[in-house]
């Protein structure tokens, strides 16, 4: 039986995921040409700067992280790829796409591939995250320019609209389609229910939405301060980001801009990047999430104080959305979040990091006493076997001393995943824990 699962709705949604980039591209363009036919060029200035953004900072985490893993590259597409070609292809801006065309091919094509499902989870995973840095690097400002733009001209353009409209539907699926990959490594008795997903999207979605109403109001009314407003604030939320001890990538660069990057994400919504309890860092986060939305509607009050009664209700509803998605949070903690320990969610062996160092019948021996022990994280043959085995010191291992062969019955062998992807498992570690 598999650890993995990758079930025809996990398809659907990566081929919805699919068109509404590609949508989205297509609605870029027409914003685009929209802009530049009314000549709004600060408009179409800030636009063209949020694409190009967000699309070199796609490719370049979807490049580290191709190059990272080199060795692993498991489709026929991939091998077929020279590094030199793989990196145009980012250089091109087209990186992303060809891990999308290449997960539906091994999709329909499972036949050429030798496990097609795990292959097939394991880039769904880089994908889904992929998704989530588009949505706060480009969709979620797009939408605040949208809305500050219909605020300012008191009117609903069809641009502006269609542009909000698929911009909120990349968000929605880039959140859903993250939270499904962090699904896939709790156990089968952990496994959570749709209705899960549904409530995860729906304290996302009011929050999101109540932050970005928000920025979209106080940049309607004084979009100078916007820009001030984002770099304080990022560089802020980047000191705790660096104070929060990341270990996600394989380099210190790699590390350095994904760092800047959870700062970004930050700015808009809470995301899980430290181990342990975030209960009170979490808390922090919110509370200042809370009085910062309320002085930025406060301040669009004061500035546009037009029609004092209207302003408050809006400001009121924005206020109360965000705790309306605090308490959906909070239910969602409460009734559908299992907390997991390192060691229970699966994907974890000693295979998927010792593999090319470790002879396949040693490696045998400690997933036997990794069972027996039921707990791999603490097991004292796991730890040292690793440490010994490594070193070339075997003289104190507890597999020499006998260890392993002082039991009562046989034990069968830990499950190991080959072929795990390290990055989203970390980050299940982070919000499971």
């Amino acid at each position: 039986m598999r650890l993995f699962k990758y079930s025809r709705r996990d398809f659907l949604l990566i081929c919805l995921g699919l068109f509404s980039l590609l949508l989205d591209i297509v609605l870029d363009i027409y914003a685009v040409v929209s802009f530049y036919q009314e000549r709004d060029y600060a408009s179409l200035g800030i636009l063209l700067l949020l694409l190009l953004g967000s699309s070199v900072l796609g490719q370049a985490f979807s490049w580290l992280w191709y190059s990272y893993d080199e060795s692993e590259r498991k489709t026929e597409v991939e091998k077929c790829v020279t590094e030199r070609q793989l990196k145009l292809l980012h250089v091109l801006q087209l990186g992303t796409y060809f891990r999308h065309a290449d997960l539906v091919k091994v999709y329909l094509f499972s036949s050429k591939v030798t496990d097609p499902v795990l292959t097939a989870v394991y880039m769904s995973h880089d994908l889904s995250m992929l998704r989530l840095i588009e949505t706060f690097s480009e969709s979620a400002p797009q939408v605040v320019l949208m809305l500050a733009i219909i605020l300012q001209r008191g009117e609903l353009g069809a641009v502006t609209v269609l542009k909000a409209l698929g911009s909120a539907s990349t968000m929605a699926f880039g959140v859903t389609m993250y939270h499904r990959s962090l699904r896939s490594f709790l156990p089968e008795k952990k496994q959570q229910q749709m209705s899960s997903s549904v409530v995860y999207f729906l304290w996302n979605l009011l929050l999101i939405s109540s932050r970005l109403t928000a920025l979209a109001l106080f940049a309607s009314a004084l979009p100078c301060f916007i820009f001030a407003h984002f770099l304080s604030s990022w560089v802020v939320l980047c000191f705790f980001a660096w104070r929060s001890k990341t270990d996600l990538m394989d380099s210190p660069g790699g590390e350095r801009l994904y760092r800047a990057t959870v700062g970004l994400i930050w700015y808009f919504n809470w995301f899980n990047v430290a181990e342990g309890r975030t209960k009170y860092r979490t808390l922090l986060y919110h509370g200042y999430m809370l009085v910062d939305i309320s002085l930025l509607c406060g301040l669009w009050g004061w500035q546009m104080i037009t029609e004092p009664y209207s302003e408050v209700v809006g400001i009121v509803c924005v206020v109360v959305a965000y705790i309306l998605g605090l308490f959906l949070k909070m239910l969602y903690y409460k009734c559908y979040h299992p907390n997991m320990a390192k060691g229970e969610l699966i994907g974890d062996s000693i295979e998927t990091t010792m593999s090319a160092d470790v002879p396949d019948f040693l490696m045998f021996l400690a997933s036997i006493e990794t069972t027996r022990s039921g707990d791999e994280t603490d097991s004292p043959v796991h730890l040292s076997f690793i440490k010994t085995t490594l070193s070339g010191d075997e003289t104190d291992s507890p597999v020499h001393q006998g260890h392993l062969m002082d039991r009562s019955g046989p034990s069968e062998p830990a499950p190991v995943t080959k072929g795990c992807n390290k990055r989203m498992r970390k980050l299940a570690e982070n919000f499971y824990s």
